[in-house]
């Protein structure tokens, strides 16, 4: 008996410790998921990706022109239209991997969406029957059949919908490999994000110079087709790193959640806030999925909305579990808030991007007019150009991160030299000097062209070289330095962690509003600028007012950069609950508080000068 007794308890205690083990060994493949060692399989996807993209887009105005036969306006109209669809079909990508699908799905499921409209309009290069005939003269043209257009349009929707899901979930998944809390920011030499960039940079450096190569002096059957099979090679990449990738659970659709607090505090609208805010609802077993590296704490902005977190007094005494249409933890409610906070400053890249969505197509038009030859037998594509731009792009992050940094921090004290909305700011001027020396170029190009009596001519070579072009390009460059990266990290870091998809689609939607701004803006110009001296002609655009439509944008920009002055004045960053060490963590009762450390910024690092 007592034998008996005694092999059921080594029994029980054998399935003890191997239960045991099973736990002690899932928690170390945990920890060995993610880290460093996942960025080559993701950056070499995102930089696949980004080569197939500029290569695809890059010298699009051209094929439509020159292949398709379609006017300057409704070509440039077309592209930006869809652009603008591309860049809000990231929203719908973002609330499914944040909601069900996780981004890693969400990634290869937009990934084999993108590439079936890269091979789509390949084939439709490749045929002739799906292009009208050629017209080297440029004057009456037959433009592409209504069907020939509904091939174009089916690649670039699928395009769009593609990209719906890869633009969200690419740099925020990559992100989440990495420890990219704010405790660790002194330590980071070189930033993720800078990181990112580079990469993407490089990745559209080659793009712009060997795809637009091909596509002028080759054919654009293997001109789009490069651009299909870097994409395949893209698929490829980032499946082969599957096994390493740190995956988080989602965190249930974001929308819902702000929703359950908007509801639960008009609910509640007629209850007295407590004076204390620690009397506000709580729950950490509840918010565990959506706060794995700290909950938000409370903020006195925006309180309307702490009602929500009211606790009655039948409330207190249930034991169900909480009906989150009628009480949210404060978490939630400061999920809600945060995203209120950010909309301004969010809002301020949409007329950035109306301003300067068409800047590219006409300048590319430009540049098609005037002498790019290197040599007598070699000449520039005009779609190249823009890699002055991604140079000054990359080696400005280069010196931005080994020089600028080190310097500002000895006056500011701030690990990242300036706070990320003084970086945005900066970004916002420059962009405003390059529209302002655009303007100021195409006077240049049309006085020369005035003087050898070639405005009449659309073909003509203007004898002045296309290098005019390039300060305005390296300007644009430095405020992608200043502008675009920070716009990024900024929606990263100050949104909920379960929500970090979504902001960053909120940085594609920006772009897609922006661009249907700009398509609206440039479609009033065409229309009420005049019919003999219209600003946006359609086929001659010596004979058009282009500097015009560049005082008209720079202007605007002016009005937008002290909106955002005001906006950036009264932001407040998010405060956050940083948990050190979370295996380490305990449940929270009343007699064991784990350690924290707060992210919370002081008012010196979080606004800019004042004066």
């Amino acid at each position: 008996m007592k034998t008996t007794l005694q092999m059921e308890l080594a029994r029980e205690q054998m399935a003890d410790d191997e239960k045991q083990k099973k736990i002690e060994d899932e928690k170390k493949t945990k920890r060995q998921l993610g880290g460093i060692k996942t960025m080559p399989f993701v950056l070499a996807n995102e930089m696949c990706d980004r080569f197939a993209t500029t290569g695809f887009h890059a010298n699009m105005i051209t094929y439509l022109t020159q292949e398709l036969n379609m006017p300057l306006v409704k070509a440039s109209n077309t592209l930006t239209n869809f652009g603008g669809t591309a860049s809000f079909t990231p929203l719908i990508g973002a609330l499914i991997a944040d909601s069900f699908a996780g981004r890693f799905w969400t990634i290869m499921a937009g990934s084999l969406i993108y590439e079936l409209g890269l091979v789509s309009i390949t084939i439709s290069a490749i045929l002739p029957m799906f292009h009208p005939p050629q017209c080297p003269s440029q004057t009456n043209c037959k433009e592409a059949s209504a069907s020939q257009l509904w091939v174009l349009y089916i690649s670039l929707l699928l395009t769009s919908l593609g990209s719906g899901g890869i633009r969200p979930c690419v740099v925020t998944f990559a992100a989440d490999q990495l420890d990219m809390t704010k405790s660790s920011v002194a330590s980071r030499r070189w930033n993720f994000f800078n990181w990112y960039y580079f990469c993407m940079g490089m990745a559209t450096l080659t793009a712009l110079t060997v795809v637009v190569y091909i596509q002028d002096n080759v054919g654009w059957g293997w001109g789009l087709g490069v651009p299909t099979i870097a994409m395949a090679l893209s698929i490829l990449a980032f499946l082969l790193g599957s096994p390493f990738y740190k995956r988080l659970k989602p965190g249930g659709s974001p929308l819902v959640r702000m929703a359950q607090v908007v509801v639960a505090a008009t609910k509640k609208r007629k209850e007295a806030l407590p004076a204390d805010s620690a009397l506000l609802y709580e729950n950490r077993e509840l918010d565990a999925d959506i706060s794995l590296h700290g909950r938000l704490t409370h903020t006195n902005q925006f309180r309307w909305f702490d009602k929500a977190a009211i606790t009655t007094d039948g409330e207190r005494t249930d034991s169900k579990p909480p009906n989150l249409w009628r009480i949210a933890t404060v978490h939630r409610v400061e999920e809600l808030k945060s995203i209120i906070r950010m909309l301004p400053i969010w809002a301020a890249g949409i007329l950035l991007v109306a301003s300067s969505s068409h800047q590219h197509s006409f300048t590319i038009q430009q540049a098609r007019s005037m002498n790019r030859h290197l040599s007598r037998s070699f000449e520039i594509p005009p779609a190249t150009l823009s890699i002055f731009g991604i140079v000054t792009m990359l080696s400005g992050l280069v010196l931005y991160e080994r020089l600028f940094v080190p310097f500002a921090r000895r006056f500011t004290r701030n690990p990242s030299g300036i706070t990320c909305l003084q970086r945005m700011g900066v970004g916002f001027a420059v962009n405003i000097l390059a529209t302002v020396v655009a303007s100021f170029v195409e006077i240049k190009r049309k006085a020369v062209a005035a003087n050898h009596n070639l405005l009449d001519d659309p073909k003509a070579t203007i004898p002045i070289s296309v290098f005019w072009l390039v300060p305005q390009f390296c300007l644009h460059g430095v405020a992608e330095v200043f502008m675009s990266v920070e716009h990024m990290e900024f929606l990263y870091d100050q949104s909920p962690e379960s929500m970090r998809s979504s902001a960053a689609a909120l940085y594609w939607i920006a772009i897609s509003m922006g661009n249907y701004a700009g398509t609206l803006m440039v479609s009033l110009v065409h229309k009420y600028s005049g019919k003999k001296s219209n600003w946006l002609p359609d086929r001659n655009l010596n004979r058009g007012r282009l500097e015009y439509y560049y005082w008209l944008v720079s202007g605007i920009q002016v009005i937008n950069l002290l909106y955002y002055v005001v906006c950036a004045w009264f932001y407040t960053y998010k405060p956050l609950e940083e948990i050190c060490k979370p295996e380490e963590v305990v449940e929270l009762t009343r007699d064991k508080i784990p350690f924290f450390v707060s992210d919370k910024k002081s008012d010196e690092e979080t606004e800019l000068p004042r004066n």
